[in-house]
């Protein structure tokens, strides 16, 4: 089966932003974390690259007039402004309840009651869901060079 150049782009997009996300981050604190391969967040923005791979690739294929490179583009800009705002407001709502859970905890430890040192143990809850406006725009800034790119070395155009 031989994937779509507009299919593979995207796809592309999305596993090159997600791996970027590993040296990235090691070159900013110098913690190697190769988990950030399958998390949410993070810079490049990954859901940014594979919408913008699409779209370009749509854009070279149909025309950067016709329809379906319309319906691209808004869609892209639906899934960037919901990676700024929604997700990330979400995130931060995240690290209020992990901070609100860890200070319940401490104080259960504080009032030494048998019965109430039984709480909960929950994980916490992951805070990076979103992205920064930089790490949108370099999800676009990859997205565009892999749709092109792809173009150029997909042997089925």
């Amino acid at each position: 089966m031989i994937l779509s150049y507009p299919i593979l782009a995207a796809l592309l997009g999305m596993l090159i932003a997600q791996f970027a996300k590993i040296p990235i981050h090691f070159l900013t604190s110098g913690e190697l974390k190769w988990n950030l391969m399958f998390s949410t967040g993070g810079m490049p923005s990954s859901h940014t690259a594979a919408i913008i791979s699409l779209t370009t690739a749509i854009g070279i294929t149909s025309g950067f007039y016709s329809n379906e490179f319309a319906i691209c583009v808004v869609v892209s800009a639906i899934v960037m402004h919901d990676a700024t705002g929604v997700r990330r407001h979400a995130g931060y709502h995240a690290e209020v309840l992990n901070k609100l859970l860890a200070d319940f905890n401490s104080l259960i430890e504080t009032l030494k009651d048998p019965n109430l040192k039984k709480t909960e143990s929950r994980e916490k809850l992951k805070e990076l869901l979103g992205h920064q406006p930089a790490e949108v725009l370099f999800g676009v800034i990859t997205g565009i060079i892999v749709g092109v790119l792809t173009y150029y070395f997909y042997p089925f155009n």
